[in-house]
């Protein structure tokens, strides 16, 4: 079908990303601040608070096969996966409202009721998240075949979802601070993922009236779930992508924390005072100044003498990770025609490879080269950026590979059994890290800044990191879905498609008698 191949116009492709901003907007709150809320707002035990935090995560992972199960066999007038997309909207907003409202002490509720409740109200929101993020996903296998489009359609989808990641870390505790005054934390909290909650449902609702899809499989799936599976295990690269995304995001959820602690621990203080107060983030006074800046949390009050206990490292750190999304941003749009050139899997390859030099390079900085840190994370940046869109646009390509060589497409499990290993990688990173800290290097969390420990954040930051970028880059050597491959494939399923439109005998799905070999 020729409107398959046809180019996405601007509002499709601005109005799609829309749905991943919306859903940044609960992804980095969880990352950047759960863990926080229910410790200082809840009251939890830290250890409590992670267990909340943890098995609602693996169910969550757990889920998205069967989501993707679900959409794979959902038949509307909008398509399989766009209406779920609307469907999950209200009750996010709603259930994104109730996670972060803490219960009144004039409730009278036991420790208990106030445990079941962040339980339930958190796993109602991560399996919120996987019915809308996962069938959305999805859909940019099925607005279009174009193999060029479909990456020029993630990389609108990721400058959004940093542009939502900034705002994220940068507004967020602010607004707590001024909802609170006059109240409290937990007021601070609810008004503010209010407001993010609101920001979502319209997010998604610009999603679902400003796209279609177009991709229909050429014969319905009308096989069980146990059969896509096995079908799914003959897909090589989707067994390569799989692994991938353990790794990637295994190393994400590692690189977090790791950085946090290398930057607070690691580094100078004295040098990142200097490095802010050349910014002029600086002021000798411990007054308010009265500044936007101030009023954000981004000036160090105080002097170089007496910095200890000040934020000068929260400064730097939060400017490190400004530059990191600002420049991944810039390079996500500047990048957007290397994957036609040179092919996506290229591009990943190179991407991933000079990831692992910069990841490892870190080590190497003495602690008060505070402005080779920048360069280098900002250098990172550079190279990891081009990445991003590419790599989810593979997905979309195993899912073709899947209908190339089999004659049905599911879309869906494909992209949720991504979506599994995604979530698995995340629960294991954070995990990991701890275990590495703990068990080479023996990490006592209330001696964070001891020797051994700092040893451990360099380490983390550095090799360990690196070696999940190298183990990325492996994956993608064996992946054998090239240039020339994904070309040919796109070919081969639009001349399919084109007869089987047409009214040819190959709509009985006799043409899939005989599958590509590649």
């Amino acid at each position: 079908m020729a409107t398959t191949h046809q180019p996405l116009s601007f509002v499709e492709k601005a109005g799609y990303s829309c749905g991943d901003a919306a859903a940044n907007l609960v992804f980095m709150s969880m990352i950047l601040f759960q863990l926080n809320f229910y410790t200082d707002v809840f009251g939890l035990s830290a250890n409590t608070a992670a267990a909340i935090l943890l098995w609602p995560k693996l169910w969550d992972a757990f889920f998205d096969p069967i989501m993707g199960v679900l959409a794979d066999r959902t038949n509307t007038r909008w398509g399989k996966f766009r209406p779920w997309v609307l469907w999950t909207s209200v009750p996010w907003a709603i259930v994104m409202v109730l996670a972060y409202t803490a219960p009144d002490p004039s409730w009278g509720w036991s420790t208990g009721m106030v445990i079941a409740y962040a339980g339930i109200t958190n796993t109602l929101l991560m399996t919120l998240y996987s019915m809308n993020n996962m069938p959305y996903s999805a859909m940019s296998g099925v607005m279009t075949a174009d193999l060029n489009e479909r990456t020029k359609l993630n990389s609108y989808r990721f400058v959004s979802v940093n542009a939502a990641q900034f705002i994220v870390g940068g507004f967020t505790l602010p607004l707590v601070a001024k909802f609170a005054q006059g109240h409290d934390r937990a007021h601070g909290w609810q008004m503010t993922m209010t407001i993010w909650a609101v920001a979502c449902l319209v997010l998604f609702l610009v999603t679902f009236f400003t796209t279609r899809e177009r991709v229909k499989p050429l014969v319905e799936t009308h096989t069980s779930p146990k059969q896509d599976f096995a079908d799914l295990l003959k897909n090589g690269p989707w067994i390569t992508l799989v692994l991938y995304t353990l790794f990637q995001f295994g190393m994400l959820a590692l690189r977090g924390g790791a950085h946090y602690n290398y930057y607070h621990h690691y580094a100078d203080k004295a040098a990142m005072f200097d490095f802010v107060a050349a910014l002029g983030l600086t002021t000798p006074d411990a007054a308010a100044t009265g500044s936007l800046a101030d009023t954000l949390g981004y000036i160090v009050h105080g002097t170089r003498d007496n910095i200890a206990g000040s934020n000068a490292a929260d400064v730097f750190n939060s400017i490190i990770n400004m530059a990191g999304f600002a420049t991944t941003i810039v390079v996500i749009m500047a990048s957007m025609g290397l994957s036609a050139r040179y092919g996506r899997r290229a591009i990943g390859i190179a991407s991933f490879g000079l990831s692992t030099l910069t990841a490892c390079a870190l080590y190497f900085l003495p602690p008060d080269a505070v402005w080779l840190m920048l360069a280098l994370h900002v250098l990172g940046a550079i190279v990891y950026a081009p990445s991003v869109a590419v790599m989810w646009s593979m997905y979309a390509d195993a899912a073709d590979y899947s209908e190339w060589q089999t004659g049905r497409r599911f879309t869906g499990m494909v992209f949720a059994t991504i979506g599994f290993s995604l979530k698995v990688g995340l629960a294991l990173g954070g995990a990991g890290l701890l275990w590495i800290l703990a068990g080479f290097f023996g990490y006592d969390t209330q001696l964070p800044s001891a020797p051994n420990a700092v040893d451990g954040y360099r380490i983390a930051s550095s090799f360990v990191v690196g070696g999940l970028f190298a183990a990325c880059t492996l994956c993608l050597l064996v992946n054998k879905l090239d240039k020339q491959t994904t070309l040919r494939m796109s070919d081969e399923l639009a001349q399919r498609r084109s007869k089987a439109s047409a009214g040819s005998p190959n709509d009985s799905g006799s043409a899939h008698a005989v599958p590509a070999t590649a």
